[in-house]
């Protein structure tokens, strides 16, 4: 799971960075301009929002999100702890508001709480779709019973898929979630994890699952009942 932090603070920056990364795959921003632009990019499973930024205040960011339909979960992180501030943070789009200074646990729960009620995070550890079953402390997957072999980055890839079935992912989207803002790689990549992934299904006929749409990206087709 991905996780962006927007914070002017750079020690606080760093500090948080380090507290998250050990769950999360981590991205900064130090100022509110850069920090709307890779929200925009809607590759994050959470967004952790300071309010009094450089340039675009977290206000004004969650704003812009919510009008472009992003529904990315978003934390407010501030000095501010005035009730009124609390309040202006939710209305306009933020999912909860932790006030400074605060303890790692604390920042913690509260995110895997915002990641269970959006259902990206699962009380059961484990993601699955039709007979496909990805472990996420081994970093595998089975499928119709039977162990799979499957790299690091081709398990990030259908768990991205998954846990987005139904919606269809741009090559940016899944590029920038995959690979980051600052791969060496090329966009052309995904192209070939996808061909890959699907050969990896093929013995079990679920790569059609794995949907071309055309000009745009991929999309995981829902499962039936959805």
């Amino acid at each position: 799971m991905k996780v962006l932090v927007v914070e002017d603070n750079l020690s606080l920056l760093e500090s948080i960075k380090q507290i998250l990364s050990d769950e999360y795959e981590v991205d900064t921003a130090d100022n509110g301009d850069d920090g709307l632009f890779m929200a925009q990019q809607n590759i994050y499973d959470c967004v952790v929002l300071d309010v009094m930024l450089p340039g675009m205040d977290g206000f004004e960011i969650v704003q812009k999100l919510r009008a472009e339909k992003l529904d990315t979960n978003v934390l407010f992180l501030t000095a501010k702890d005035a009730l009124e501030d609390r309040v202006k943070g939710l209305e306009m789009g933020g999912d909860d508001y932790l006030v400074k200074p605060f303890q790692a646990p604390e920042l913690k729960a509260r995110i895997r709480a915002l990641l269970r009620r959006s259902g990206i995070l699962s009380m059961d550890i484990h993601t699955k779709y039709r007979g496909m079953e990805l472990l996420s402390k081994e970093r595998g997957m089975v499928v119709d019973g039977q162990p799979v072999k499957i790299t690091l980055k081709q398990y990030e890839l259908l768990e991205y898929l998954i846990q987005n079935k139904g919606k269809i992912l741009t090559r940016e989207q899944i590029f920038d979630r995959i690979w980051g803002f600052d791969s060496d790689t090329t966009i052309a990549i995904v192209e070939v994890f996808i061909h890959h992934l699907r050969k990896k299904l093929e013995p079990f006929h679920y790569q059609k699952d794995i949907q071309t749409v055309r000009g745009i990206g991929y999309m995981l087709k829902a499962s039936e009942g959805e």
